[in-house]
């Protein structure tokens, strides 16, 4: 339970307050479906036209959530997202689809709006029955609590081994006026993003059309929350959610490609990066945050995959957890991932350290700057293929003995 771990040595020092965005409210009740003492459930309420967009996990086992999810984004319209922690609501049956109807209907009738338009998320233990009953009783004290400064206490509340709330927020300007993006997600484990993340739920006043907001989403995920991985498993609750309010009073906007949405995609971006980066902060056990910029690869696509093969490698990861220099581990999982590669032009890097050329380890290579760099915090991989110019970075951790520890009791 999140209460019971040790906040990570990898947190942030503070943690970011957001600012308002005009008709979002959020707010945090206890309803003790898994958690007792804690808030387990959040609400958010936007106003009435607001827009949604969502990328989902692509899970065969995803959740009863889910689905409802992907079942109303098509609409584009959403007033409330409900999130709880501690049951995924997965792999659950009909008992599942029912907590999910009932949790909505509980919802819309608070707040009198369509059902279809009260999204829900969910995460926590697969296979248990969710009691939605728990839920509906505290929808008088969800909406109550709602507040447009309740972004902290609304990422704390679906947090499960998580041990620090994520949020993030990023100012932008469509034409002359001035719009926000806030964030925040969770996740610490289960943390291989297929398509999405664990749980996370962005906001902005901008006014943009689900479509647009849509494909702005999935082209920042692609390079965000898609290149990040704490273990290499894809949850069956994945969901990641961006609604527009469209309270911000500027042009029409009509296509993704719009160039008055410059500065908004580069804002969206960065939010999403520093998201992913914070996932990848938080990962169980971890004591390491580790970046791996690949270059030189035959496509983007081969370089993430690269990236992706040497951040899942339990070999590489345990050498960082352990502070050993074994870069042998890094070509083997370069090799591994199928993509092209050419052993006399591939180049690895620790730390800015030059470790291979040719075909072998450079001549007169010395280990201990390259030691030294792993001892840190923030360990550096790069990698050039030398074959293309496809481009990726990817975010990791080390995997510790806490890894174990956390996941054994996981259930207990």
């Amino acid at each position: 339970m999140a209460a019971t771990h040790a906040q990570s040595p990898l947190a942030p020092k503070t943690t970011p307050t957001l600012p308002r965005i005009a008709g979002v409210k959020l707010g945090a009740a206890s309803s003790g479906v898994r958690y007792k003492d804690r808030d387990d459930v959040m609400l958010a309420v936007v106003p009435a036209g607001a827009t949604i967009a969502g990328v989902l996990t692509k899970s065969k086992t995803c959740s009863a959530p889910v689905d409802w999810c992907r079942k109303n984004l098509a609409r584009g319209k959403v007033r409330a997202i409900v999130v709880n922690a501690g049951n995924a609501n997965a792999f659950t049956g009909k008992a599942g689809d029912k907590a999910v109807e009932e949790s909505t209907r509980a919802i819309a009738q608070a707040l009198g709006c369509p059902r279809n338009e009260v999204f829900m998320a969910s995460t926590g233990v697969i296979g248990q029955p969710l009691d939605w009953e728990k839920i509906a009783a505290v929808v008088p004290a969800l909406v109550k609590s709602g507040r447009e400064d309740g972004w902290a206490a609304a990422a704390a509340a679906i947090m499960t081994t998580d041990t620090f709330p994520k949020l993030a927020t990023r100012q932008a300007k469509i034409g002359e006026r001035t719009v926000t993006i806030n964030g925040f997600l969770k996740g610490s484990g289960m943390i291989a993003p297929d398509m999405a993340t664990m749980l996370g739920f962005a906001f902005t006043d901008a006014k943009i059309p689900g479509p647009v907001l849509q494909k702005l989403l999935a082209d920042a995920t692609d390079k965000s929350l898609n290149c990040v991985t704490v273990d290499g498993d894809t949850s069956t609750s994945d969901t990641l959610l961006l609604v527009a309010t469209g309270a911000a009073r500027h042009a029409p906007i009509e296509e993704a490609d719009d160039p008055v949405l410059v500065d908004f995609k580069r804002a969206l971006d960065e939010v999403m990066i520093e998201l992913a980066q914070l996932l990848a902060r938080d990962g169980e056990g971890a004591t390491k945050f580790v970046t791996i910029n690949v270059g030189g690869a035959s496509s983007n696509g081969a370089a993430r995959k690269i990236g992706l093969a040497v951040a899942n490698s339990p070999l590489v990861k345990t050498a960082i957890a352990g502070e050993d220099a074994n870069w042998g581990r890094i070509v083997m999982a370069v090799g591994k991932s199928g993509e092209r590669a050419d052993r006399d032009k591939l180049r690895i890097s620790i730390g800015g350290v030059r470790i291979t050329d040719g075909g072998q380890v450079v001549p007169n290579y010395d280990e201990e700057p390259v030691v030294r760099h792993i001892k840190g915090q923030d360990v550096v991989i790069d990698i050039d293929l030398g074959i293309g110019r496809g481009r990726a970075t990817v975010w990791t951790c080390d995997l510790t003995h806490g890894y174990i520890d956390i996941n054994g009791s996981y259930r207990s």
